[in-house]
């Protein structure tokens, strides 16, 4: 060391041991002078030692002088900041240190950050916290942020960070968070204030991740803040490819925190946080190439798919094939750990087991399938456990092995994937071919696997390029097709007549009339033996479909080489059995006959329209014009065979109850039903043939299950219907009926009705829904979506309009003859059409809602749900398929509109004929009344309309285009611009936004769903500045649309029943007018005010049913009355709720508020609060008990509510204390209310009340204690007072004594306590009872003090 700068030191080191110094003001002005001058060394030595020369007097001038030299030489940053720390600094000079400190964030060198933000970190205090945080985000920057594509691309993979700069950076910042969580609180806040997405930075995610990393209570609080940026599109890729690409060494210290963020992700129920998931996953994996961090996140992704949870599990297989698609070698040597997923396979759901082979299938072909030459061990486990699935007799182990063995088949097979392999990774051919043949051979006896396989290889062979050695054996295998299913006809017409077990046949529905040269055989193949009637019948449609697909792929997409089958008759049983008095007359067995005859008839026809509607929907190359068009009408006169078919066996399914044989393969959902239909295979054949010959063992056994279960009830455990009876609630007949354990007895005792009674079918209308059949649908074979098509096409009419030309004159009655003419041909053709439309608009609706099941419908249906079906193609192609099918769908409802408008008196009935000319026979009691018709037509288009418009999908970017042309077509004929005249400027006729108001003037009723749409199209756009140019739709629509719908809903609720007895009728529709109140109220100008309109001045004209009056329709509501008061009730409950929660938010948000602005909000929270109060004194004049029961729930969760205003109420209570005394006064007489009527309750037993009391009771005492407390801080001792209540009936009359045991209730008062709670679960009012008693334990205690 140089002697000056020795001397230099030791001359600071003597002023270290000073005891006292006379003028320390001067002394350390003379220091800062020497340091201005000082060098470095001598400067920094200078700087550490002022902490143990200058007094706590002079630490002001200390601090300056440390300011003033940072901003000359940036060198001594970190002397002057440990001088800093080790001064005890008031809190104001503290604050000046941090200021200057803060100051140097940008000017500092990148060595010294991580000391200037420990100086920083340890500084914070709650008050300064947030500024600190809020300088680091806005001007620290890593050193070590590279371009991520500039990384990956020069290879600079660990590079970024090569003198450790970032890593201690993040050292300093993660050591700061973990000792002072303030620090992670006022950075959590910062983050969420934050909105605009370009505002955040790289930071950011470090400091999430750091946070995440330190655990604790704050862990929970980061995943929910970066889910939420997440969703918002706030947190986008590109900041955390910032963090990971290129920063290898820098990412590896935080590795399982970014892990364990990906796996929180993964396990999200919202697809963009799964999406983001994917792409961190696959991130990791390509940045990290060591084995253990790979290991870990292979791991991780079999944990989630081990996890059972559908999304989560189906995410993470998306993963999986990512990584072995794009990177199958490197996952070579870790397929030791990727075949932990074969654990799960029994889990797994069809499609889920099909992504599972696909994984494995990649890595084998990347490790050559070739076995015999070695191979590789993952071709060699997956071909293994295939062969072994697929050859296991139970049918949960067979399903894996059929799609596993048809996807390595197509893994193998593939024309397209084989000219992207290497010379040494060529598939062998042969070996896909012997595994389908084993695959084949192993199903050949057993018709659901067998079926399954079919149907499987068939959208193989559909949607993938296969060798041709493949498809030609497939098409040898399905050739035996005719001689098994198929009879020869001469000349149209049977050889001889066919006679079976007293059963006769005949042809029906034969479109070829004597040129049809073969018939579908299906009664003898039914009648010969259940074995081969099950054994042949059952793979019919399945191996019909196959055919269908070899034959198109033969033929280049055309089918006349099996054109014939379209046309061809089918051998059914004789109509003459069809009469009721000689379907009476047959046995069991021929009914069965019968019944599956029909059955597999409906089945084949589905078939044929799904392979034969390919040749319509799109245009063939080798099908010319007249070719599509005559296939289009044999369609549509198959169709009429199929509703007339599906209406009859639904007709005989209803006097005989019967099990269907399964047609297709939908996993679980066929053997876990609970239909009463859905018996054992011989269970039903039993109970048939047996009823009559087991009578009298019938008898001895009935009675000895009689003796034992009355030796046994002494030991039965009480169930929950037990449960029911006690609490006084009444189970209906059909609960009891459901719940009996023995289906099969039921089925004896129907049979046996059915043989002493002879059957009557009555009148069979062919447009009601088959309740029956839909019972059983699973079974059915699935109509494809190009069989819609249909509703494009219309049958041929020979209706033709005669005239002479002498006598055409132009005037105006012959010109209104001739439209009227016209018009009442359009309406006949529509008519005739109209039963085709109905179905095929039922199966658009049944597609619907399988995709999005859980949508409910605005309009509750009666028609049973089939079970849902798997979905082959994705939701852009079967948008794509039905995109031509709007404006059909506008073209019949505007022909349902008109025929219901003009009546359908007038139409002829042409059902008959075109039934007639389509082959069905002639059946009296088979109708299709015109009055059921043209509704069903409009219900449905309605209701198909609706659910286009709620699918999420449709609201994607991509999509964009079809929602324009669903709206576009649905657009009102007359000119609607003056509706829009309110609009500046104008909206554009080709924007989405006048699209949304042209399809409101068109359907008014269901404009709640296009609001519905709209608005979450501007969630998903992500908009903030309330226009949305790209989509050309604005935000001002909403309010028009809010303000129209009210008004209709308005309409609705004001519209009376054309009905003498129009109160009973609105009963029955309680739940329609509540979605409509609903809608009416939150679509008002001022909620409040029309709910303290309705509440105060339209409910209490409403006259109890025990008063006796006449309905009063003074309040102008005709769907108001006695029988529909609960339901408004209820709403206007709910409602005012949450209004008052929605207000209270409002006014704790705005933190500085006007004086204006504070009295309106205390004013529409009076208002709230007066409403509630006028809707629990109308428990004194109705008393009916679901009402109480309401006041009491509702009651309590409105204190719950109103407590959170308490905050806002002390703030204010100094200017405005009258207006919130007045207010808890008000409130008081509720509560006081509600006591009461829990009082009485107890007394009474009312069990549907008392369950609710122990809640309530609750929230009345919080509302006590906290009126206490605000009296108690604001205002004097003698505002508040607490006394007994005395005790009083809701009439207000004193009560000497609180035992009701005297009191006698009245019969209407039983028959009430004997209701079930109509809002309550039927599990809530099973445990009433135990409720109940709880609170009478402690009836005894003092009544609650206000």
């Amino acid at each position: 060391m140089p002697l000056h700068d020795d001397v230099g030191r030791l001359i600071v080191a003597q002023f270290r041991w000073l005891d006292f110094l006379v003028d320390a003001d001067a002394f350390v002005a003379k220091l800062m002078e020497v340091l201005s001058v000082a060098p470095p060394r001598l400067k920094k030595e200078i700087i550490g030692s002022l902490p143990e020369i200058v007094g706590d007097q002079c630490h002001a001038t200390v601090v300056a002088a440390l300011e003033k030299l940072l901003q000359e030489d940036s060198e001594v940053v970190v002397s002057a900041l440990d001088a800093l720390s080790d001064l005890n600094l008031s809190e104001q000079l503290q604050e000046q240190a941090v200021t200057v400190a803060i100051s140097c964030i940008r000017t500092v060198h990148a060595d010294q950050m991580p000391h200037l933000l420990r100086f920083l970190l340890l500084s914070a205090t709650p008050f300064n916290a947030g500024r600190i945080i809020s300088q680091i985000r806005e001007q620290l920057k890593f050193v070590g942020t590279v371009d991520p594509l500039a990384a990956w691309g020069k290879k600079l993979k660990g590079k970024a960070s090569a003198n450790g700069t970032d890593g201690a950076i993040l050292d300093a910042l993660r050591s700061g968070l973990r000792f002072k969580n303030m620090l992670c609180e006022a950075f959590l806040k910062e983050l969420k204030s934050v909105d605009n997405p370009r505002d955040h930075k790289v930071i950011d995610v470090w400091l999430i991740m750091l946070i995440y990393g330190n655990g604790g209570a704050l862990q929970k609080s980061a995943e929910k803040i970066l889910k939420s940026k997440i969703l918002q599109l706030c947190i986008r890729e590109t900041l955390f490819d910032q963090c990971i690409r290129g920063n290898t060494e820098l990412v590896k210290d935080h590795f399982v925190s970014y892990l364990s963020v990906s796996d929180f992700l993964l396990a999200c129920k919202e697809e963009k946080a799964r999406e983001f998931a994917a792409y961190l996953f696959t991130a990791l994996f390509e940045e990290f190439s060591d084995t253990f961090s790979r290991q870990e996140l292979i791991g991780s992704l079999i944990a989630h798919i081990g996890s059972g949870v559908s999304l989560e599990v189906s995410s993470a297989l998306d993963i999986m094939i990512s990584l072995t698609s794009d990177k199958p070698e490197e996952l070579i040597p870790l397929s030791s750990h990727i075949t932990g997923i074969l654990d799960y396979l029994e889990s797994f759901h069809e499609d889920n087991l099909r992504k599972v082979y696909e994984i494995f299938c990649h890595l084998a072909l990347a490790a050559g399938f070739n076995t015999g030459s070695g191979g590789s061990s993952v071709a060699n486990e997956l071909l293994m456990v295939v062969r072994k699935q697929v050859s296991n007799p139970d049918m949960k182990y067979r399903r894996m092995g059929i799609i596993g063995a048809l996807r390595i088949v197509s893994t193998i097979a593939d024309v397209n994937a084989s000219m992207n392999c290497s010379s040494s990774q060529q598939p062998n051919y042969d070996e896909a071919l012997e595994l389908l043949k084993m695959a084949v051979n192993s199903c050949k006896f057993v018709m659901l696997p067998l079926i399954l396989l079919y149907d499987e290889l068939a959208v193989l062979l559909e949607n993938s390029s296969l060798h041709s050695a493949i498809v030609e054996w497939v098409g040898e295998h399905v050739a035996e097709f005719d001689t098994v299913f198929l009879a020869d006809l001469d000349d149209g017409e049977l050889s001889k007549k066919y006679v079976c077990d007293g059963i006769e046949g005949e042809l029906w529905m034969n479109l070829d009339g004597n040129i049809s040269p073969v018939c579908v055989n299906i009664i003898p193949l039914v009648s010969t033996s259940p074995q081969m009637s099950q054994t042949c019948l059952q793979i019919l449609p399945s191996q019909f479909s196959l055919l269908t697909i070899i034959e198109r792929l033969g033929n280049q997409g055309s089918l006349g080489g099996i054109n014939a089958v379209l046309g061809c008759p089918l051998h059914l049983p004789s109509t003459k059995y069809l009469d009721g008095a000689r379907w009476g007359s047959l046995s069991a067995m021929q009914k069965k006959t019968v019944c599956h005859s029909l059955y597999y008839a409906i089945n084949w026809i589905r078939e044929l329209l799904n392979a034969f509607s390919t040749q319509v929907a799109t245009r063939v190359d080798n099908v010319s014009q007249r070719a599509r068009d005559e296939t289009a009408v044999k369609l549509l006169m198959r169709l009429r065979n199929l509703i007339l078919l599906e209406g009859l066996l639904n007709a005989y399914l209803k006097i005989h109850p019967l099990s269907l044989p399964d047609l297709r393969y939908v996993g679980d959902h066929g053997s876990t039903s609970t239909s009463k239909f859905n018996l054992p295979k011989n269970m039903g054949d039993q109970n048939m043939e047996g009823n009559v010959s087991n009578k009298r063992q019938k008898g001895h056994k009935d009675k000895a299950s009689l003796e034992k279960s009355t030796s046994d009830d002494k030991f039965k455990q009480s169930t929950i219907l037990d449960a029911f009876k006690r609490a006084g609630v009444t189970i209906s007949q059909e609960t009891n009926r459901d719940s009996q354990p023995s289906p099969s007895g039921m089925m004896s005792r129907v049979m046996e009705h059915e043989t002493n009674n002879p059957c009557k079918f009555g009148i069979v209308d062919l447009m009601a829904a088959p309740a029956q059949l839909d019972m059983q649908r699973f079974k059915f074979r699935t109509l494809h979506a190009t069989c819609l098509s249909l509703l494009n096409y219309s049958e041929p009419q020979d209706t033709t309009v005669s005239y002479n030309e002498s006598e055409v004159r132009l005037d105006f009655n012959y010109i209104n003859q001739l439209l009227n003419m016209v018009k009442l041909l359009r309406l006949t053709l529509f008519v005739t059409q109209m039963p085709l439309y109905v179905y095929l608009l039922r199966e658009l609706q049944n597609k619907l809602d399988n995709l999005y099941p859980s949508s409910k419908p605005f309009f509750s249906s009666s028609q049973v749900k089939s079970t849902q079906t798997y979905c082959q193609k994705s939701m852009e192609e079967f948008l794509n398929k039905i995109q031509p099918l709007f404006s059909s769908l506008r073209k019949h409802l505007d022909g349902a509109v008109s025929m219901i408008k003009d009546g359908s008196d007038s139409c002829p009935d042409n059902w008959n004929s075109h039934s007639a000319s389509a082959g069905n026979p002639d059946i009296p009691y088979v109708v299709v009344l015109k009055s059921s018709v043209a509704t069903s037509v409009f219900k449905e288009a309605l209701g198909c309309y609706r659910k286009l418009l709620g699918i999420p999908d449709l609201l994607n970017q991509a999509n964009i285009s079809v929602l324009k042309e669903l709206l576009q077509t649905f657009q009102p004929s007359e000119n609607f611009d003056e509706v829009l005249a309110e609009f500046r400027p104008s909206l554009v006729p080709s924007n989405l936004d006048y699209l949304y108001c042209g399809a409101y003037t068109m359907f008014a009723a269901i404009l709640d769903i296009v609001l519905n749409s709209v608005i979450m199209l501007f969630e998903k756009s992500g908009e903030q500045n309330g226009k949305n140019v790209h989509m050309g739709c604005s935000k001002e629509i909403i309010p028009f649309l809010r303000k129209h719908l009210g008004l209709s809903a308005r309409k609705l609720l004001t519209s009376d029943l054309p009905s003498e007895d129009a109160e009973n009728g609105w009963q029955s529709k309680g739940d329609l007018i509540q979605k409509i109140l609903q809608l009416y109220l939150k679509n008002s100008d001022s909620t409040s005010d029309l709910l303290d309109e309705l509440a105060c001045s339209v409910l209490p004209k409403v006259p109890s049913l025990k008063t006796g009056s006449t309905q009063d329709m003074s309040h102008g509501f005709p769907t108001l009355c006695a029988s529909t008061i609960l339901s408004w009730y209820r709403v206007v409950h709910e409602e005012n709720t949450g209004n008052l929660n929605k207000m209270i938010k409002q006014a704790l948000k705005t933190k500085a508020q006007s004086e204006r602005a504070v009295e309106t909000s205390l004013e529409e929270i009076q208002k709230s609060v007066l409403v509630f109060v006028s809707l629990i004194n109308m428990c004194k004049t109705h008393e009916k008990v679901a009402m109480h029961a309401m006041a009491v729930k509702h009651g309590g969760r409105f204190v719950d509510t109103f407590l959170k205003a308490f905050n806002f109420l002390e703030t204010h209570f100094g200017q405005h204390n009258d207006i919130i005394l007045q207010m808890i006064k008000s409130l008081q007489k509720a509560t006081k209310t509600i006591q009461t009527i829990c009082a009485e309750a107890k007394g009474h037993k009312r069990t549907m009340i008392t369950s609710k009391i122990p809640v309530a009771k609750r929230s009345l005492e919080r509302f006590v204690f906290q009126v206490k407390a605000l009296l108690h801080n604001c205002s004097t001792e003698e505002t508040f007072w607490m006394g007994n209540l005395r005790h009083k009936d809701l009439q207000g009359q004193l009560v000497s004594s609180q035992i009701y045991g005297s009191v006698d209730d009245s019969p209407n008062d039983e028959q009430e306590q004997m209701e079930t709670d109509p809002e309550t679960p039927a599990d809530e009012n099973a445990n009433a009872m135990d409720e109940d008693a709880a609170e009478d334990s402690n009836e005894n205690e003092a009544p609650l003090e206000e």
